[in-house]
């Protein structure tokens, strides 16, 4: 039996995988997309963005009948139904995932369902041997490949805490009964993100993070307004931990954890551990082709999202930076650009531009930054400057009764360059769009300032930290 060859294979059909499959199809290539997951769409579609997403809107609700009498109204939430928050998330996912079904078996490239492992073939082509999902196996050879097998759930070892059998991330999307409370492990975007939607149902939440500060690597004073605003919803929030162990015992679990030399313990239903993902490359072939990775599995790539393999690339969650969908789709774009300019005897001449690099957490309130930060630039010795303004001095956040937190801007102290922006308060994951409209067409402080805003709007609130900057420049 003949070994069938295409000129791009891809393994994954998730985000990075089908956007890398429909681009190359547009090239020209004749590509397969391997993929063995039971269901079909990836990480974003089936237990990422969409459905958590679905879940937080229900804890939005809950939270703003919370505070309806602030605005003259009179509303009490009754007991929340999880099981029609989780049918309803269902529903939802469902369309999106058969949507995406369809869009990888339209005829446009082929799909076999099964786990493919790279092998080397000489320098003209790799070889994958594939583990199919109904039994049995298939070689394929191809011209050049595409990783894009996304990320797993990270949970570390530490004493009792495999044997607590925590939630984590992917479960807890589809319990229909949430315990009355939780001990979060991680203060990250996804363990912020599950606090908020357990607080907002009504559950009682404490939050156990490592690092001294909420959001590692963003700005501190970002952070702090996240904290201050769960704290203040009654959420138990501990940073600067060192977690010991976690003991079920009956129906309670507990955390042992040290803080500032004392040792404390925290107990409640359940523990969700949200303490990150790692890349899914394990078992792929990596070192059968020599592709350079970390230890947990992170692939290297260039600016090209080549790895160190000349004929394969990688793009998505296997590689970084960040783990957001808008990234894995312009990394498969890139990808399958180059890997089609290779086929016809090309040099690669696409390249991420991460200038612009976007990063959101749908608390309440919302986080969402954009470019550098303050301490990126320092790092980076850039000469800048810094603006914010508040949204309790902001007339329409004012009215909205959404008064936490500030905006922020950071310019190129000599030529008034946007450098990066980041908000946290109302909407921050929409008014971001913003500033990365304005830095990817390269404008300055002074116009973005000038730049028509209606009034009153939530976006108006950009034109006052803007408007700073240009004066500060000015003014040297």
């Amino acid at each position: 039996m003949s070994i069938e060859h295409f000129d791009f294979a891809i393994l994954g059909g998730g985000s990075a995988g089908y956007a890398a499959a429909r681009t190359a199809h547009g090239q020209g290539m004749n590509t397969v997309v391997i993929d063995g997951a039971e269901e079909l769409g990836g990480l974003c579609i089936l237990r990422g963005c969409m459905p958590s997403k679905t879940l937080i809107e229900s804890a939005n609700r809950a939270i703003s009948i919370r505070h309806a009498a602030e605005f003259g109204l009179s509303a009490t939430a009754g007991p929340v139904d999880t099981k029609a928050i989780r049918d309803r998330k269902r529903r939802l996912i469902g369309e999106f995932a058969s949507y995406r079904q369809q869009q990888l078996e339209d005829g446009r490239f082929k799909l076999i369902r099964g786990y493919g492992t790279l092998e080397d073939a000489g320098e003209e082509k790799v070889r994958i041997s594939i583990q199919l999902r109904e039994g049995g196996t298939q070689t394929i050879t191809t011209s050049y490949v595409l990783i894009a097998t996304g990320s797993v759930i990270n949970c570390p070892d530490i004493a009792g805490l495999h044997e607590a059998k925590p939630w984590n991330s992917d479960t807890i999307l589809d319990h229909d009964t949430i315990p009355e409370s939780f001990i979060v492990l991680g203060g990250g975007a996804i363990a912020l993100e599950m606090a908020h939607y357990l607080d907002g149902i009504g559950r009682k939440v404490t939050v156990l993070q490592r690092n001294t500060q909420l959001l590692t690597g963003m700005d501190k004073d970002v952070a702090d307004v996240v904290y201050d605003a769960f704290e203040k919803r009654g959420i138990d929030m501990y940073c600067g931990t060192s977690l010991q162990k976690v003991v079920r015992e009956g129906d309670k679990v507990r955390a042992t954890f040290t803080k500032a030399g004392a040792e404390h313990t925290v107990e409640a239903a359940e523990v969700l551990c949200a303490l990150g993902r790692a890349p899914n490359t394990k078992n792929i072939g990596l070192d059968n082709l020599k592709i350079a990775h970390s230890d947990n599995g992170l692939i290297t790539t260039q600016p090209t999202q080549q790895t160190t393999h000349p004929r394969v690339f990688a793009a998505g969650d296997v590689c970084g930076p960040l783990e957001v969908v808008h990234l894995a789709v312009q990394q498969g774009e890139v990808a399958a650009k180059n890997a089609a300019l290779q086929w016809r005897h090309k040099e690669p001449a696409h390249s991420m531009d991460y200038r612009c690099l976007l990063f959101g957490v749908f608390t309440h309130p919302q986080v969402a930054c954009v470019g550098l930060n303050e301490l990126e630039a320092r790092k980076k010795n850039i000469p800048h400057l810094v603006s914010t303004y508040p949204f309790n001095d902001h007339g329409k956040s004012m009215v909205m009764g959404e008064m936490d937190g500030f905006v922020k801007i950071l310019a190129h102290s000599q030529n008034g360059a946007i450098l990066g922006a980041s908000v946290v308060g109302p909407e921050a994951t929409e008014l971001i769009h913003e500033i990365a409209v304005a830095m990817h067409l390269g404008a300055t402080v002074a116009q973005l300032a000038r730049a028509p805003h209606y009034h009153p709007t939530l976006s108006e609130i950009w034109t006052y930290p803007a408007e700073d900057l240009e004066e500060q420049i000015a003014a040297k």
